[in-house]
């Protein structure tokens, strides 16, 4: 008997503690029917003929001694299955404004070869053409979204091949049925050009503009086919590219896209994807939390012009890009994935969840083996990367409905909450708490003004909390007098609104 009320009080004891140490309240919503659906195009992925990402990456050939599936390898459709890949853009990129789509159909020995003179000059066969992708994407139940050639190519070579991938009727399918494929494809993306500004032709937006609307209009619906037509957009800072866009051609395309990488810079050295100090590792995570201001700015100009939010945003290339792994071909764009990837890609998705009222597809770059990609090979050797499982974790949310987090309300924080390091002399609200801790600013301040070097680089001080009480650890990060902007680290981590640290 009195072991069982010993037990007893024990629980009611523990019970009363846990209940002390924190009480949050979470609203359970009854109804998400006023939240947005986040369409499962978000978590799109982009392959383009560079490096090995087609070519042994994805396709290995009939004859390879790799294991495959008509010429697909195994290993690599069997992850692309587990990701459950919503939508893909092909060929390009860049490529995508030098490809030739009548050569890459017919006979796969009959096929021209080419020089790929965007990314190293490598010789490829066209043995990967309209069919491989198209019949890659059907195996699949992957949306295609298909990059048409504008920056070298002409009005009729897009119309006629938007012609022959869905008309059930017409010389075009006379040709695809004589190819193999009686039955068109279903099409529904179609990118006109890519990077007009740059490598897709060097326009400016006024000119781009009008060639839009001219090789749009030749886009035709074909058998019940509806494309969805995304006119090129800017790159991450290009808002005039933008407005341009929407005052001249906003009543003829569905969407415009977007570009941003997560880069240091475009000139010198974009540093590496493994070797890297913490101050580079928050620099890469500050520079991709960016990306929604981007997004945010481009968002204003569009509603300016299409308050009814018809035209979409599509941020149809971004990821990381570093150095190249040393001893691969430059033009390759070959580079290892860490957790500093996937920190990147779990961010960059959480802020695009927020935004699908105008944001309706983002293209990670690229795949296989190129820039941030889900799947390395090397030989009959595959490895998934982080990536690959930040992405597979959210493939749960495709077509889910969204809730915003700001709903879930902490009335009462747990009094030994750890907190974000915060930099001496930095005002404070109340008092600053870690770990119990307690220091009131004037304190903070004055341990500041005594260090003569004008910098401190304590991990840990201790700070007494009253008479008679034992001192307790205080962490803080290294800083110096120029505040926040000193430390990417804390500047990250103290922005308001970061995903990181709520």
């Amino acid at each position: 008997m009195i072991m069982i009320k010993k037990t007893l009080t024990l629980i009611a004891a523990l019970a009363a503690a846990l209940t002390a140490f924190a009480q949050v309240k979470v609203s359970v919503h009854e109804t998400a029917q006023d939240q947005p659906v986040i369409p499962a195009e978000i978590y799109g992925q982009f392959s383009e003929h560079l490096g090995k990402c087609i070519y042994e990456g994805i396709w290995v050939g009939k004859d390879s001694s790799i294991p495959n599936v008509d010429g697909y390898r195994t290993d690599v459709l069997e992850a692309f299955k587990a990701l459950k890949v919503p939508v893909l853009r092909w060929p390009g990129g860049c490529f995508g404004d030098e490809y030739h789509w009548m050569d890459g159909i017919g006979p796969q020995e009959n096929r021209k070869k080419l020089v790929n003179n965007n990314w190293g000059s490598t010789v490829e066969d066209n043995s990967f053409g309209t069919h491989e992708f198209l019949n890659l994407c059907e195996m699949l139940g992957i949306e295609p979204y298909i990059s048409g050639n504008v920056g070298s190519g002409t009005v009729e070579e897009l119309a006629k091949w938007v012609e022959y991938m869905t008309a059930k009727e017409g010389s075009m399918a006379e040709l695809r049925a004589k190819n193999g494929r009686k039955e068109p494809w279903k099409v529904k993306y179609l990118g006109v050009g890519n990077e007009s500004w740059g490598c897709g032709g060097d326009m400016t937006a006024d000119y781009y503009s009008d060639v839009y609307k001219r090789y749009a209009l030749y886009a035709r619906n074909y058998s019940g086919n509806s494309l969805y037509k995304v006119a090129c957009g800017a790159s991450d800072y290009d808002y005039n590219w933008t407005k341009v866009m929407m005052q001249n051609a906003r009543t003829k395309m569905d969407a415009l896209s977007l570009h941003y990488y997560t880069c240091k810079g475009w000139t010198g050295s974009k540093g590496s994807a493994t070797q890297f100090t913490t101050d580079e590792y928050y620099n890469v995570l500050a520079k991709t939390c960016e990306i929604e201001e981007v997004l945010k700015n481009h968002f204003a100009i569009m509603d300016a012009y299409d308050p009814d939010k018809k035209v979409a945003l599509i941020l149809d290339e971004w990821g990381t890009w570093f150095d190249v792994e040393p001893g691969t071909n430059p033009g390759w764009l070959f580079q290892q994935n860490t957790m500093r990837d996937a920190m990147v890609a779990a961010l960059n998705l959480n802020i695009f969840q927020k935004h699908t009222d105008r944001l309706k597809m983002a293209n990670i770059a690229q795949i296989v083996n190129v820039l941030q990609a889900m799947v390395l090979t090397d030989g009959e050797k595959m490895v998934l990367t982080p990536t690959y499982h930040v992405f597979r974790m959210f493939n749960v949310h495709q077509n889910a409905t969204y809730v915003d987090h700001g709903r879930l309300q902490r009335l009462r924080l747990p009094r030994r909450r750890r907190q974000a390091p915060c930099l001496p002399g930095e005002p404070v609200p109340g008092q600053a708490r870690h770990r119990g801790a307690r220091l009131r600013p004037a304190e903070a301040e004055d341990r500041h003004r005594r260090d003569p070097q004008g910098r401190q680089d304590q991990r840990v001080q201790r700070v007494r909390q009253g008479p008679g009480r034992r001192p307790r650890r205080l962490h803080r990060c290294e800083s110096d007098r120029q505040g926040r902007e000193a430390h990417p680290a804390c500047r990250l981590r103290r922005r308001p609104g970061n995903p990181i640290i709520r």
